[in-house]
């Protein structure tokens, strides 16, 4: 098998599981299972979660792995980008004390069906709008730290490197579809953070603040 051909097999099986992660992950799917099961949504954000972590390994171990280095960084060039991988996994950290990492994963949801008291206005998962912390300085803080984790390698071979490339172009993409959701959510709250806001990467010499920083529905 060819070199070119090894791309466009893992750009097509990647193109698999960002489909299948986007089509559980809509809102108008979540909505028509809403309708059938009712408050047992609650389970759906972890199971959502498992299944996109088995359609994720199942397209690694599938995709066709070419050894072919694009790089291998020397000392001190693989010392520096290392630490500024270092610092991608802090900023990853740094937003998860500003999000409901329970929530996030599911748990959360499951804990308020046993209890009673879930919501279906809710669906899967009970969003909040942050406007705090690293939430300041970029919408989606997650995927601009992500981006760097995953990105700052002191070796890069092919495979990895289009891996990399299709997931920032998921990053990108996914945040898009974020986005209207939340403006249908929040409305103008949203509209005005959007305009003040940079998308992905932060504005370090301007943050947004306003009077209520973090805001549910």
């Amino acid at each position: 098998m060819s070199i070119f051909t090894d791309i466009l097999v893992i750009i097509f099986l990647f193109s698999l599981f960002a489909v299948s992660h986007s089509l559980l992950a809509a809102f108008n799917v979540k909505e028509k299972i809403t309708n059938k099961v009712g408050n047992k949504i609650a389970f759906y954000r972890l199971f959502f979660n498992i299944v996109s972590i088995f359609i994720f390994i199942a397209i690694y171990e599938l995709s066709p792995k070419p050894s072919v280095i694009i790089y291998d960084l020397q000392f001190p060039y693989d010392i520096i980008i290392f630490i500024i991988q270092i610092l991608g996994l802090i900023g990853i950290i740094w937003v998860s004390f500003y999000i409901d990492m329970k929530e996030f994963l599911g748990i959360t949801q499951i804990k308020r069906y046993f209890n009673g008291k879930y919501s279906l206005e809710d669906l899967d998962e009970k969003q909040e709008l942050h406007i705090q912390g690293p939430f300041k300085y970029s919408r989606h803080p997650i995927y601009f730290y992500s981006i760097i984790f995953l990105g700052c390698r002191p070796e890069m071979d092919l495979f990895y490197f289009v891996f990399f490339i299709c997931m920032v172009i998921y990053f990108y993409i996914g945040s898009i579809f974020e986005e209207k959701n939340l403006e249908k959510k929040f409305g103008k709250l949203y509209s005005e953070y959007k305009k003040n806001v940079p998308r992905l990467i932060p504005n370090p010499f301007k943050s947004y603040n306003i009077a209520t920083e973090n805001y549910e529905n």
